[in-house]
């Protein structure tokens, strides 16, 4: 009996990674055939180099004579991997008002085949996001002092959370009814991503503010980068900040567990 239920695991498996293997290939033709979807998806982070370093670095100190830009662009890495839940989710929302998911549901399929397929997709576009990006800030002068693993690290890092908030879109896409409400979801994710160490230390906000921001993921991956990359790194006394390479990973993690299996529990449940 052992025997012949083997090959039938072997082949469940073998077609959950088939489908999903699919579903990342549907994903980087539609990259390919649109390229201006990438464009779009960096539109923000790119105005934000320019207002931030250009416009308003030379009136922003983080103390110490520290140079802005060597500060602020760790964090806007930090910040396009964190607004990156938002696309998803709108991608999300957008196959599933066009009929595209019922589609997917009704083939003869793995059920966690579209979900981890939408999540290994995305995670490939966020590095290419990462990787325009980079080059925009080695163009305006950005540069990491860390060694070459300490900088595949700390891109690692960034992927990291990529990936652990793509399932946090996925779960939020496949709730939202219609892609205008999906678009409400950047009032999610502007905090989300502004109350952190992105721009500024978290030391220099009010009290309250400032506690929201140094235990915010994205300051713990902002400030494990600047570390690696050998950038400034204004770095107060709190555990979080003191352990912002370990929670780099910790929070990644965390967030993955809770909601990769939320978001295939809810995709599963959709037409019921």
């Amino acid at each position: 009996m052992t025997t012949d239920l083997q090959p039938l695991r072997r082949s469940t498996a073998y077609w959950a990674v088939a489908d999903a293997w699919s579903m990342v290939w549907r994903q980087l033709l539609y990259y390919v055939r649109q390229p201006t979807t990438i464009l779009w998806q960096l539109g923000f982070p790119i105005v934000s180099v320019l207002l931030f370093v250009y416009v308003f670095g030379s009136a922003m100190d983080i103390g110490g004579g520290a140079d802005y830009t060597a500060f602020a662009m760790p964090g806007m890495f930090a910040m396009t991997m964190a607004f990156g839940f938002m696309n998803t989710a709108y991608a999300v929302v957008l196959d599933k008002e066009k009929g595209v998911t019922d589609r997917f549901r009704s083939m003869p399929m793995a059920p966690s085949a579209v979900v981890s397929g939408r999540g290994f997709g995305d995670l490939l576009g966020a590095a290419l996001d990462l990787l325009v990006i980079a080059a925009i800030a080695l163009v305006i002068g950005w540069r990491s002092q860390g060694s070459l693993w300490e900088t595949l690290y700390a891109f690692g890092l960034l992927l990291l959370l990529r990936f652990a908030l793509i399932w946090i879109g996925i779960y939020l896409g496949l709730g939202v009814k219609n892609t205008e409400t999906a678009g409400n979801l950047f009032a999610v994710a502007f905090p989300f991503a502004m109350i952190s160490s992105v721009f500024t230390p978290p030391s220099m906000m009010p009290g309250w503010l400032g506690f929201l921001a140094t235990w915010n993921p994205v300051s713990a991956t902002a400030t494990a980068i600047r570390e690696l990359f050998g950038n400034p790194v204004a770095v107060g006394s709190s555990w979080p900040e003191q352990n912002a390479q370990l929670l780099a990973v910790l929070w990644p993690v965390l967030i993955t567990a809770v909601f990769l299996p939320l978001a295939v529990r809810r995709y599963q449940r959709l037409s019921r």
